[in-house]
């Protein structure tokens, strides 16, 4: 694990309590492991992270959120999307395909959303000509995908507005 990464996840892990972390699993399921950090506490991690090293370029933004994604503990990954929040000017149209993995893998709305709106829709808006047209080639294939996770991050991606549904993803029931 590289230095940044293991600060991140000790961090995490001191920040932790049993009550938050009950509090999160029964929100969020079975389906990922909880330290029970707030969202404050992981956002303040990445900060201090960001500040501990500062010279973070595009490849290690990218590694670094990669190496926080693929532990599927929920703080870990939500600590993965705050980076690619605040680093969003460093990405490029060709890391929609990690977008895309960490988008099929969420299997929530609270990590897909932001990973939608705060970083994709972001990221596309900043594109222009090739890149661009190379970007929304892939956001029309997500939307026609079978998984409801990237059809939903289509239209988030697009739209500017939160989609909601019981239990639906993408809003929108498959008949």
């Amino acid at each position: 694990m590289s230095d940044a990464g293991e600060f991140v996840d000790l961090a995490l892990q001191r920040e932790s309590s049993w009550e938050k972390a009950m509090e999160t699993r029964g929100r969020l399921g079975g389906s990922l492991k909880v330290y029970g950090a707030s969202v404050g506490a992981v956002r303040g991690t990445v900060r201090d992270a960001l500040n501990r090293h500062k010279n973070l370029g595009h490849d290690d933004i990218t590694a670094l959120s990669s190496e926080l994604w693929v532990e599927p503990v929920f703080e870990r990954r939500l600590a993965a999307v705050v980076l690619l929040q605040t680093k969003v000017g460093v990405l490029l149209n060709t890391d929609l395909t990690r977008l895309e993995g960490f988008l099929r893998q969420a299997g929530t709305r609270e990590l897909a959303d932001p990973l939608a709106a705060d970083v994709v829709r972001p990221l596309l808006a900043g594109l222009e000509g090739q890149a661009r047209e190379r970007a929304e080639r892939v956001l029309d294939r997500w939307a026609a995908d079978a998984d409801p996770w990237l059809r939903r991050a289509a239209l988030l991606s697009r739209a500017g507005q939160v989609i909601t549904s019981d239990g639906d993803p993408d809003g929108f029931a498959r008949r």
